[in-house]
């Protein structure tokens, strides 16, 4: 098995570790976020947060770590608070169908804004790529977890038997992960309704088997 670039390593600390809660630390991610967000990693420098952070360089480095930290840290709250956000999208839905198209579209919406991500898509995307497009990339197998899961625990499509829910959260993802590293094409990314009709097309039958 190939090695695991630094980047990958980075996501997966993010997805596996704890995060700092206490209001110091949140205070350290807030001006971590916002210096990533505007500069990209490789601008962004422990003394820079501190600065935004107004703390010492030692405190950031006592509660948290150097910049890769710092950017394993800001991931993981990141991912867990998507994690809340879509789920009150379709936790409430009460069949695979119903999840599978609304996750789909929330999914693709709330990445494709999400102002960390899009912010170094467009300042460091030679950052960002490894985790969406390498082997075995992180981003990718959180993601299609994440949706699998959420399908798993709802009730197959109507009259179907039951399935195995990962290809259709995997199609999911890899045309998630397609749109946004190149949106231009046919299809209108910015159309709830031409997503919904594109996951009812393509994704919904594997659900089906």
């Amino acid at each position: 098995m190939a090695r695991r670039s630094p980047n990958e390593e980075l996501l997966t600390r993010a997805l596996t570790e704890t995060p700092p809660s206490d209001a110091l630390s949140e205070q350290i991610l807030d001006a971590a976020r916002e210096q990533f967000m505007t500069h990209g990693v490789r601008r962004t420098t422990v003394d820079r947060i501190a600065v935004r952070a107004r703390v010492s360089r030692l405190t950031v480095l006592r509660r948290i770590g150097g910049r890769d930290e710092l950017l394993a840290a800001c991931l993981l709250r990141e991912y867990r608070r998507f994690v809340v956000d879509v789920d009150e999208v379709v936790s409430a839905l009460p069949t695979r169908e119903q999840r599978l198209v609304e996750g789909f579209v929330a999914v693709l919406e709330h990445v494709r804004a999400h102002p960390l991500v899009a912010g170094l898509l467009r300042t460091e995307p030679e950052a960002v790529m490894p985790l969406l497009t390498a082997e075995d990339a992180p981003a990718v197998q959180a993601l299609r977890g994440y949706l699998a899961d959420r399908l798993r625990h709802a009730d197959p499509v109507r009259g179907g038997p039951e399935t195995d829910t990962g290809p259709a959260a995997e199609l999911a993802v890899r045309i998630i992960v397609s749109f946004l590293l190149n949106p231009a094409g046919c299809f209108a990314t910015d159309d709830d309704e031409q997503l919904r009709l594109l996951a009812r097309r393509c994704l919904v039958p594997l659900l089906a088997g």
